[in-house]
C-alpha cells in the first residue's frame, strides 16, 4: 500500500462515526475525530451504543473482519474492534458503516492502554483470534498471551 494511501485511510478515518484513535501514547486520550475528545470508559453501551449488551472487544483485529461476521451474526451484542494500525481500522469501519452495522465500533491503539478506555467489569467477552506468535524468545514479551498482556486484561 502506497503512503499517500495510507494518509488517505487516516484521514478517512476522522471521518468515520464508528472510529475512535489515541493519537498520542504519552496522553492517553480518545478522540472521534481530531478535536473531540470522547471518555466512554466504564459507558460504551449507555454513551455510544446506546443500549445495554453484552460488550465484546477483539484484539487485534486487523481489517475487522471477524468482528464484522460476528456484529451481523449476533445483533444482541456490541463489539469492538482495536488495532494499532489505522488502515486495518479503516478497512472495518468502511465495511461496517457499507453493512449499516449499529453494534460495531473500532479503537486505534496500543493494546497495552485500553485499560484506559474500559471500566472494570465493562467488558463481557475479550477475543485474540489470530496472535503474532513472536517466535523469538527475545519477543516473547510481545505476545497478546504473554503475562505481562494477560495481567492488562
Amino acid at each position: 500500500m502506497s503512503k499517500r494511501n495510507k494518509l488517505l485511510k487516516f484521514s478517512e478515518n476522522l471521518s468515520f462515526p464508528n472510529v475512535f484513535e489515541n493519537f498520542s501514547f504519552k496522553e492517553v486520550q480518545l478522540y472521534q475525530n481530531v478535536n473531540q475528545k470522547v471518555d466512554f470508559k466504564a459507558c460504551w453501551n449507555s454513551n455510544y451504543f446506546k443500549r445495554n449488551c453484552p460488550l465484546v472487544l477483539e484484539l487485534a483485529c486487523g481489517g475487522g473482519e471477524y468482528c464484522i461476521g460476528m456484529a451481523q451474526l449476533n445483533p444482541e451484542r456490541n463489539y469492538i474492534g482495536i488495532d494499532i494500525k489505522g488502515a486495518r481500522i479503516w478497512r472495518g469501519a468502511k465495511n461496517s458503516i457499507q453493512k449499516n452495522l449499529s453494534n460495531i465500533a473500532f479503537v486505534r491503539t496500543k493494546i497495552e492502554l485500553i485499560s484506559n478506555f474500559f471500566g472494570s467489569e465493562e467488558v463481557d467477552e475479550i477475543w485474540i483470534t489470530f496472535p503474532d506468535p513472536f517466535l523469538k524468545n527475545s519477543k516473547s514479551i510481545k505476545r497478546l498471551t504473554s503475562d505481562f498482556f494477560l495481567d492488562i486484561y
